[in-house]
């Protein structure tokens, strides 16, 4: 799926030099509103702005709807990959969440290692939002 986004929310966080950039977009064409399915899609951006070598190993998502319903999901590295970053390195990827509401939110971690003396770091997901175009009328 290729996603393209027109900035709708963004949010940035630094933790330990390790800067995170969330980026969304609602996929109109993947929901269905009567069904109470709302897609959204998200584009994350790692940068290593520090002066180690880390590892992606792991993350935590904590996804909240307007209905209440709260769920967490962990799991190995982002989408399929646990990718190394040197100093100066960035990685990117989409992904995508499905919220039961036309407005939410996430936030979260990437458990990494690092390399330098195998120590492991939380860095922050910063909490960003999701909202279908409607609500903003």
């Amino acid at each position: 799926m290729v996603l393209s986004f027109n900035n709708i929310s963004m949010s940035s966080c630094t933790t330990n030099g390790i800067t995170v950039r969330v980026e969304t977009q609602y996929l109109p064409e993947h929901s269905n509103p009567r069904g109470q399915k709302f897609i959204f899609g998200y584009y994350v951006v790692i940068e290593n702005g520090s002066d180690i070598t880390v590892q992606l190993l792991r993350r935590k998502w904590i996804i909240t709807d307007a209905t209440g319903v709260v769920r967490e999901v962990e799991g190995d590295g982002v989408v399929g990959l646990q990718p190394t970053l040197q100093p100066g390195e960035i990685h990117e990827y989409m992904s995508f969440c499905n919220l039961f509401s036309e407005i939410g939110k996430m936030k979260g971690y990437y458990t990494m290692l690092c390399i330098r003396d195998n120590s492991l770091l939380e860095i922050e997901i910063p909490e960003f939002h999701m909202f279908t175009p409607s609500v903003l009328n």
